[in-house]
C-alpha cells in the first residue's frame, strides 16, 4: 500500500508517494511564481498554485506503478485565500503569510486594547503574519473581491481548504484545528471558531470552511478535477504540525526544527494550551478523530532559509544554496560580521514587524565567505533566542532537536546548531517529514498504518551532531544587533 503527500509550500508544491514501510517511492515538484506588488507585500495566485499541485502529483504519480489509497495534504499555513466555490475561480490574489501590509490594522487593534484577549482566545499576537487580519485588509481595501463574500458567493480559506475545494470540484470547504489555530478567528480552548474574533475582524462565520479532525476522510477527489483519480482525503495539517507528525513527535516533551524558508520551532505540550508567554505562540498540534486536541508552543522565525537564497538571488554570493556551507566553511568565524535577517521583519521572540535586514561589523578585511558564515550563525542564533524562550516558558530544557527541511542537509548549520543549543541534534534519512507527516496522517486513518507506535519504527536516523564549544561572545554581539534592527522601517 501507499500514500500520495501533497505539501503546498511557499515556493513551490512537492508531491511524495509514501510505502508502509515510510520509504519515499517517487517524487514530484513544481514551483509558482512569488509576487511582489509593493515593499512588504507578498502574493500568490492561486489558481498557480493549483496548477504546480496537479504538476506535482502527476510526477511523482509517473515515478512509481503503485497506486495510492488515498491523499494527505499539508501546506503553507496563515495565507489567506478567497475563492468562488462553484467555480473554483479567485477573484484576486492570496496573501502570503510573509506579508507585512496589515502592520496598522495590528498597531491599531493593540492600541484599541485587543490584544491581550486576542491572545487568550486564539494562543497567537496581533501581527501581520497571522490570516485574520490580511481578511480585514481585503474587506477594507479590496471592495470587488468582498463582496462576492458578502453575498455568499466567494469562500474564505488557509491553501488547504482551496486545494481541497478543487479537488473536490467544490464539494468540501473544510480545514483542519491546526490550520484553523492559525489564522486569528479560532478559540484554541473551545476547538471552533470564535464569534467574538469573526465580530472584531469583520469575517462573516458563514465564509469560513467546516473545521474537521486532522486524520480521517472527509471526502474524495473528483476524477475529472484530479489526474483521473478518486482518493479519499484523510489527513489535513498545516506543514509545521505535519513535519511534527513525520518527526514523530507524538510525547509531550518532543520537538522539531524546520528549516525551510523560514524556520519553525515546535515542542509538542499534550492536551492542554501552554499559557503563550516569552514571545512564543500557543497552537494545536492536531486534533484526534474523536475531537480531542493535542497542542504545541511554537516560535516562528520568518527568514531563515530565505536568507541563503538572499545570498544566491539577491547579492549573487553564490550559485545554490549548497554552496553556502562549503563558502561559510572556509572561514573559521564569521570575523566579527554579524547578519541579522529581518527580511520581512522580526518573528519570535521579537515580534517587530518593522524590523529590517541589517549587516554589521564589515571591515576592509571582509569577504563573501564571512557573511556566509554570518548567514549560517543567524540562523543558529534564532533558534537558540526560540529554545531559550521555550525553556523559560515550560520549565524544561530540550532533551534534543529534530531538524528538517531543506537547509537541515547543511552540515556546518547542523553542528553550529548543536553548538549553540548545547544539545543533540538529530537528522533523519527522509527530510522531507512536512509531506511524510502529511502521508502518515491520511495513511494512519486509512489503515496503512496502525497506530503511532508503528509509525515510530519508521524514523531512521541520517546523522547526530554532539554538541561542543559555545561561542556565547557572537552570541552576545547577535542580540546587540538584534535590538539595533528594530523599528528601522518606522523611520520613515
Amino acid at each position: 500500500m501507499s500514500v500520495l503527500a501533497l505539501d503546498a509550500g511557499t515556493t513551490g508544491v512537492t508531491a511524495l508517494v509514501v510505502d508502509e514501510n515510510g520509504g519515499v517511492l517517487s517524487r514530484g515538484y513544481q514551483e509558482f511564481a512569488q509576487h511582489y506588488p509593493q515593499t512588504g507585500w507578498v502574493e500568490h495566485v492561486p489558481e498557480e498554485i493549483w496548477q504546480a499541485t496537479l504538476a506535482a502529483c502527476q510526477t511523482a504519480l509517473d515515478g512509481t506503478d503503485q497506486q495510492p489509497t488515498c491523499v494527505g495534504i499539508t501546506n503553507q499555513r496563515e495565507t489567506a485565500v478567497l475563492w468562488n466555490r462553484k467555480r473554483g475561480s479567485a477573484p484576486r490574489r492570496a496573501i502570503v503569510w510573509q506579508d507585512r501590509r496589515t502592520a496598522g490594522i495590528c498597531s491599531e487593534l493593540r492600541d484599541a486594547g485587543h490584544e491581550d484577549r486576542v491572545t487568550r482566545l486564539t494562543g497567537l499576537r496581533l501581527d501581520p503574519y497571522f490570516t485574520g487580519t490580511k481578511l480585514t485588509w481585503m474587506r477594507r481595501n479590496d471592495q470587488r473581491a468582498w463582496s462576492g463574500v458578502e453575498a455568499g458567493d466567494t469562500v474564505i480559506g488557509t491553501v488547504d481548504s482551496y486545494i481541497i475545494s478543487r479537488m473536490t470540484a467544490g464539494v468540501r470547504h473544510v480545514t483542519d484545528a491546526s490550520n484553523a489555530s492559525r489564522t486569528l478567528l479560532y478559540d484554541i480552548n473551545e476547538g471552533a471558531w470564535s464569534p467574538e474574533m469573526c465580530e472584531l475582524l469583520g469575517v462573516p462565520m458563514s465564509s469560513l470552511p467546516e473545521v474537521v479532525p486532522s486524520y480521517g476522510v472527509v471526502g474524495d477527489t473528483d476524477p475529472e478535477e484530479f489526474l483521473g483519480l478518486r482518493l479519499p482525503i484523510a489527513g489535513i495539517a498545516g506543514d509545521q504540525q505535519a513535519a511534527m507528525f513525520g518527526q514523530n513527535c507524538y510525547t509531550p516533551g518532543t520537538s522539531k526544527c524546520t528549516y525551510g524558508t523560514g524556520s519553525f520551532v515546535l515542542v509538542n505540550t499534550g492536551d492542554r494550551p501552554v499559557a503563550p508567554e516569552h514571545g512564543l505562540l500557543s497552537t494545536v498540534l492536531w486534533q484526534h478523530p474523536d475531537g480531542r486536541l493535542d497542542y504545541a508552543l511554537e516560535g516562528s522565525i520568518f527568514v531563515t532559509g530565505a536568507a541563503v537564497q538572499w545570498l544566491r538571488d539577491g547579492l549573487g554570493l553564490i550559485d545554490s544554496a549548497p554552496q553556502s556551507e562549503g563558502l561559510a566553511a572556509t572561514v573559521r568565524d564569521s570575523g566579527g560580521v554579524v547578519f541579522v535577517p529581518a527580511l520581512t521583519g522580526l518573528g519570535a521572540p521579537h515580534w517587530d514587524p518593522h524590523a529590517r535586514g541589517a549587516i554589521f561589523g564589515i571591515t576592509r578585511g571582509t569577504q563573501r565567505a564571512h557573511i556566509a558564515r554570518a548567514t549560517l550563525e543567524a540562523i543558529a542564533f534564532e533558534v537558540r533566542d526560540v529554545a531559550e524562550s521555550m525553556a523559560a516558558a515550560s520549565g524544561t530544557e530540550l532533551p534534543e532537536l529534530r531538524v528538517d527541511g531543506g537547509a537541515s542537509t547543511n552540515n556546518l548549520l547542523c553542528q553550529i546548531q548543536a553548538d549553540q543549543l548545547q544539545v543533540s541534534v538529530a537528522r533523519p534519512e527522509v527530510q522531507e517529514t512536512t509531506a511524510l507527516g502529511a502521508a502518515f496522517l491520511a495513511g494512519l486513518a486509512t489503515g496503512v498504518w496502525s497506530s503511532t507506535d508503528e509509525l515510530a519504527r519508521t524514523w531512521n536516523l541520517d546523522r547526530r551532531f554532539e554538541p561542543g564549544a559555545r561561542d556565547d561572545a557572537a552570541h552576545t554581539r547577535w542580540r546587540e544587533a538584534v535590538e539595533r534592527s528594530k523599528g528601522w522601517a518606522e523611520l520613515g
